[in-house]
């Protein structure tokens, strides 16, 4: 994201490991080559919009798994703005041809496979030179909660955006003005230790207490508490990336867990219910099932403590390695391939888990 801004004329650097300066000129410039944004959905979708304020072209790309990822419901959305974008498949790369700004005022965006695109229109609104009011098509909506902290920080920076219903959003042409902001801990990688703490019977300090996080995957610390009790049902439609550390750590509940409400998984970095479902499933057959597309996870605490040689292909899902890692804090012989996936959110994941006392054989990530 910070590589691709640079490509069109934005300032930033990085005096250390947790922050960023950006100088901006309230313009984007249109980049000399494609921006290359890797399997990151989150950069790919919110600068696809953010280019329609560009005046000239801008070639949104990326990698082989980025180019199966949908982005066609904010592509329609985009044009019906008066925005001239292609995108042949339907995924990336788009190709949007920018005139700077918005030609019309009211855009209907279906957001049933991702919020994300409701919140990349909420921000580009801000910067055209006309009110914008953004429509959801249904009540289907990738985790809502993402949207409120869109909203948050898009006021933090000046922006006025009214909710005149819960599905629709009204933003004025403010753009941005320049201002500190603080960005919590991530909860989403929280998880993964608030269940390395109840799989091993630890404490990790992680400096925020799990009440205090704003973000939706947070709700997942009050079912990972509950764990070895898990609920039978679980909801994941709002704490969609939570999902793969609770399917792991539903491996050695008490009685079986089914995962509902999370069809949008199989549109993520990779298909990640069937991801979880053949890792679990190499680790003991018959451990995972699809049911349309309901993960079942038939727990077994027995499994603690067996020796079980099981590769994991993690699809190059940096949340498929981080969750099944987990595994191997209770089960001898889990075998992560690809570790260094996890460089796109956690770089320091591996080293982290060894801090902690977890060791590890092969090479280094």
């Amino acid at each position: 994201m910070a590589d691709a801004l640079r490509a069109m004329g934005v300032e930033i650097s990085e005096p250390d490991d947790t922050t960023f300066i950006v100088t901006g000129s309230g313009k984007l410039l249109s980049p000399e080559k494609p921006l290359f944004l890797g399997n990151a959905g989150t950069a790919t979708r919110f600068l696809t919009a953010a280019a329609a304020l560009v005046e000239g072209t801008v070639v949104v790309d990326g990698d082989q798994h980025m180019r199966k990822r949908p982005i066609a419901p904010l592509v329609t959305a985009l044009r019906s703005l008066g925005v001239s974008i292609e995108a042949e498949t339907g995924c990336p790369p788009v190709t949007i041809s920018g005139t700077g700004d918005f030609a019309r005022d009211h855009v209907t965006i279906d957001a049933g496979l991702s919020s994300q695109y409701v919140s990349a229109l909420l921000m580009a609104a801000a910067g055209g030179s006309r009110a914008v009011s953004i429509e959801l098509a249904g009540d289907e909506i990738g985790a809502r909660g993402y949207i409120d902290l869109t909203v948050a920080a898009m006021q933090a920076f000046g922006a006025r955006v009214t909710q005149a219903s819960p599905s629709v959003w009204q933003i004025a042409p403010t753009c941005y003005t320049a201002t500190d902001y603080v960005i919590e801990p991530d909860a989403s990688a929280a998880t993964y230790l608030w269940a390395a703490e109840v799989l091993t019977g630890g404490r990790i300090d992680l400096g925020v207490a799990a009440e205090a996080f704003s973000q939706p995957d947070a709700k997942a610390y009050e079912v990972i508490a509950s764990f070895p009790n898990m609920p039978d049902v679980i909801d994941g439609s709002q704490m969609q990336d939570a999902v793969p550390t609770l399917a792991v750590l539903a491996a050695f509940n008490e009685t079986p867990v089914r995962f509902v409400g999370i069809e949008n998984l199989r549109v993520k970095e990779c298909d990640r219910i069937r991801a979880l479902s053949t890792g679990l499933t190499n680790i003991r057959a018959g451990l995972a099932v699809e049911e349309g597309d309901d993960l079942v996870i038939a727990s077994d605490p027995s499994l603690a403590g067996q020796t079980l040689p099981a590769d994991i292909d993690t699809f190059a899902d940096h949340r498929i390695a981080m969750s099944f890692a987990l595994a191997g804090l209770k089960i001898n012989g889990i075998t992560i391939l690809d570790p260094a996936c996890v460089a796109k959110t956690y770089p320091r994941y591996w080293d982290e888990l060894a801090s902690l006392g977890v060791n590890f054989t092969g090479d280094k990530p």
